[in-house]
């Protein structure tokens, strides 16, 4: 912050000491008056300068941002009317004779003073206008800042909020999964207890990152996978395939866990066959993940999971990856799909 106020004021004194040497470079090899420069040129830009910073400063936040027009008009008006007497004042007392003998030796005529009123006001207009653009501009360029800022903090607290929602969300699922293997094999249910334990830790320690890397969520999916698969029967097969060598990909976690969870929620029967294909592919910075399987529509009084896990998925999926992402779901001869797209640069 410090540094970007050292270098405004930099260009700042730049770009005043340039005015002031301007006369001398545009008359460069040729006879300079001094006191012709002071009369014709310092003098006004002395008087600019401060109409410039005083309104840029002072008067543009006190007057013209809270809409007091009349004032800031007034003040403005006044300023301006007193520069110009002060300036023909001093012209008067000090640099008359030059001014005489200068149109004297170059045949010039000294313009009329109306219109040599209307020149100075339009030269005084000029820094008053330039300072309100100025302010205004960075006024707006901080604003813009404040409300990024703002957005920002609104998402990473959207973020959060759903990450938290999550949580508990596949915890009791789980534990769902597990009861019912308490009574018919009860040592499936403690080794099921103990995966839990892993993929809860996984979930509270390692997934509060932005992003991870992609080779650790794909180990939190094969755990998941694997504990759900002792809970269902012989009659359902389940296969997947993911990448096995290192994508160096980073992506948000726990964006898949959900297809995988509706997978085995809405594509398992006691007593049909069913089938639940998982399938992730990468291509250089883009993810590929899909999740077919046989559709059993739940009954209408069936509340379990609520249907929180896709739509998590899908207002994450909008917050993280903005028109990066794809979504599209499938169902054809009593087969689900599910794919979903995802580019993470």
């Amino acid at each position: 912050m410090y540094k970007n106020k050292t270098i405004t004021g930099l260009l700042h004194l730049l770009v005043w000491l340039t005015l002031f040497c301007l006369p001398y470079l545009l008359s460069y090899g040729q006879e300079q008056e001094l006191d012709r420069i002071k009369a014709h040129f310092w003098i006004p830009l002395f008087f600019s300068a401060i109409i410039f910073y005083f309104n840029y400063f002072v008067l543009v936040d006190r007057f013209l941002f809270p809409k007091k027009m009349l004032q800031f008009i007034a003040i403005n008006t006044v300023m301006i009317v007193f520069f110009l007497f002060l300036k023909e004042n001093i012209e008067d007392r000090f640099f008359q004779d030059i001014i005489k003998k200068r149109l004297a030796n170059t045949n010039r005529v000294e313009p009329p003073f109306k219109m040599a009123i209307y020149i100075q006001v339009l030269s005084y207009m000029a820094p008053l206008l330039f300072s309100i653009a100025l302010k205004t501009t960075k006024r707006w360029v901080k604003t813009e800042a404040e409300r990024k800022e703002a957005t920002n903090v609104k998402l990473k607290s959207e973020l959060q909020h759903l990450h938290y929602q999550l949580q508990p969300h596949f915890f009791f699922n789980s534990l769902n999964n597990i009861y019912s293997l308490v009574d018919s094999s009860p040592d499936q249910a403690k080794s099921s207890i103990h995966s839990l334990s892993k993929l809860m830790r996984y979930m509270l320690y390692e997934t509060n990152l932005e992003k991870v890397p992609l080779t650790k969520e794909i180990d939190f999916l094969k755990k998941y996978i694997d504990l759900m698969k002792l809970r269902v029967s012989d009659k359902t097969t389940v296969s997947y395939s993911f990448p096995i060598k290192e994508t160096g990909i980073q992506i948000a976690p726990l964006l898949f866990i959900s297809l995988i969870e509706n997978a085995f929620k809405h594509g398992v029967s006691a007593s049909k066959a069913s089938q639940i294909d998982i399938n992730m592919t990468c291509n250089d910075n883009t993810v590929l993940f899909s999740v077919e399987n046989n559709n059993f529509p739940k009954k209408t009084d069936d509340k379990s999971g609520s249907g929180i896990g896709l739509q998590n998925l899908e207002k994450r999926l909008e917050l993280l990856y903005p028109n990066k992402f794809n979504f599209k779901s499938l169902l054809k001869d009593d087969r689900f799909l599910i794919t979903l797209k995802i580019t993470t640069n």
